[in-house]
């Protein structure tokens, strides 16, 4: 295996396990609760650690890193619709979603006090940049790196 793609390996490992790290700890740690658009961001994230650790056990090794790569894209790209969801300039394809906040006890009380998380409010923003917004710069970043460093190195003429 070249130095390049061992590198895009452990990209394709930590780029989504860092970014999915910081969205639970916005949502526990700082009461920042996904919207349904959220999650959707995070699902392809979760095949990206997968695909990435399946890179470490399985050959060929080169096709699970693109594969973590291109599932890493799709959640910038998920993000970068929901940015613009957030900054109006489309709207969304999703009603707001409810997200729960305890498993216990009444189920009716339970939905009665789970927040309402709107998709197209930032509940966050830093520079004028909502949670979505750094998803899709850093996935999409994140993700081209992952593929430019799997390319196949072009034969020596």
């Amino acid at each position: 295996m070249t130095d390049r793609l061992a590198m895009a390996q452990r990209l394709a490992l930590l780029a989504p396990a860092l970014l999915l790290g910081g969205a639970y700890v916005a949502q526990y740690g700082f009461g920042l609760y996904p919207c349904e658009m959220c999650w959707w961001q995070r699902y392809p994230h979760f095949a990206a650690l997968a695909l990435a650790l399946l890179s470490f056990a399985v050959a060929p090794k080169r096709l699970w890193v693109v594969l973590a790569g291109l599932a890493i894209m799709v959640s910038g790209l998920i993000g970068g619709f929901h940015a613009g969801v957030e900054y109006g300039w489309w709207e969304g394809i999703t009603r707001c979603a409810l997200t729960a906040t305890s498993t216990t006890g009444n189920a009716l009380d339970n939905i009665m006090a789970a927040p309402l998380v709107r998709c197209d409010a930032a509940p966050w923003s830093l520079f004028g940049i909502s949670l979505a917004g750094f998803n899709f710069l850093i996935s999409c970043g994140a993700g081209i790196a992952i593929l430019a460093l799997a390319a196949r190195e072009r034969p020596a003429r």
